[in-house]
């Protein structure tokens, strides 16, 4: 069943939104100072290409003070907006039975994207 709803996933948007977060993850990583957030657009990225079957989990012991400050930097250099744009599509989304999977998808997407340090994917 996973398999099916990766690529349907795929097929209505997913691989769009797979290149837009890698994109955005090589620009940031062309500055020093934004080697982190673009590590964490790519953490995201691969997560939007296959998100069936995953899960987001927070990383026991291993985020501190760091993760954060770099989650309050993120939130107001843009993860609010895409984190947003998750739960509109989410929404959108859940109104239709079929597309309750998906709205599932862009909810858990969401969660990720608004505070992506000190999380892991499964």
């Amino acid at each position: 069943m996973n398999l099916i709803g990766n690529i349907i996933w795929l097929v209505f948007g997913g691989f769009v939104v797979f290149l837009e977060y890698m994109i955005a993850g090589l620009a940031l990583c062309m500055t020093i100072i934004g080697i982190p957030f673009g590590l964490q657009c790519f953490k995201i990225g691969l997560l939007t290409l296959f998100p069936f079957g995953k899960e987001v989990r927070e990383v026991s012991g291993g985020s501190g003070c760091l993760s954060t400050v770099f989650n309050i930097i993120w939130i107001f250099c843009g993860g609010i907006w895409i984190a947003l744009t998750h739960l509109v599509f989410g929404i959108l989304l859940a109104i239709t039975i079929i597309g309750l999977p998906f709205a599932r998808q862009h909810f858990k997407l969401m969660s990720l994207s608004f505070t992506p340090f000190g999380k892991e994917i499964q």
